[in-house]
């Protein structure tokens, strides 16, 4: 109960950094499978977490080694389980009604993104929150040939876990942790929505047209 009212606070407070040490690593690699492999796991911070992750390793709270090598197999697990998930599944997630942690429209949003980038949406969408989540799922609703999913998949989860990762942990080695860590957060944030209000705004002037 302490660990979840805990990681309650974090997010919905703003304290990612509080609820980072306490978590530890364990909170930390079931964060990145549950965002990465369950649906109810859209919501979580994934980008951001990564970030601050390495800003405390340079700090000295993590090892470096421990942390990537974690994080890295934690998101590639998460991304088979929503594959196979959404493989036994199939079509039923799509007749699935909306719920507290269920909404069909962030299906036919990683759905969308699916039929326009094909199997690099595996790869693609570990940069863009939501469609993170829902990506492998409709994969394995569409089938998509495991070794070219696989395959995508450890790419994917490298560039994103080492990349946001060493970010952090390169900016934490040259900058104040204090002073600048919040504006960072939110520029990722931003940046990682981006994509999805660009592709939000040509909808609207398509339909204007």
């Amino acid at each position: 109960m302490d660990f979840l009212q805990t990681f309650i606070d974090g997010v919905f407070r703003g304290d990612l950094i509080g609820m980072i040490k306490a978590v530890g690593y364990v909170g930390l690699f079931g964060i990145v499978f549950a965002e990465t492999g369950l649906f109810l796991g859209f919501f979580l911070p994934g980008d951001s977490l990564l970030f601050i992750a390495g800003f405390l390793t340079a700090g000295g709270f993590f090892s470096l080694p421990f942390l990537l090598l974690g994080l890295f197999v934690s998101a590639v697990l998460g991304n088979m389980l929503g594959y196979e998930f959404g493989k036994r599944i199939g079509p039923k997630i799509f007749s699935k009604e909306d719920s507290l942690l269920f909404k069909k429209s962030h299906v036919l949003k990683a759905q969308s993104f699916f039929e326009k980038y094909g199997s690099k949406t595996i790869l693609l969408a570990r940069f863009m929150p939501i469609v993170r989540t829902f990506a492998p799922i409709v994969a394995g609703v569409a089938n998509m040939k495991y070794s070219v999913f696989f395959l995508y998949n450890m790419l994917g989860a490298l560039l994103w876990s080492f990349g946001l990762v060493f970010l952090g942990y390169f900016l934490g080695n040259v900058l104040n942790v204090d002073t600048y860590l919040l504006p960072i957060v939110i520029v990722i944030i931003f940046l990682s929505f981006l994509p999805a209000i660009s592709a939000y705004i040509r909808e609207k002037r398509k339909i204007r047209e």
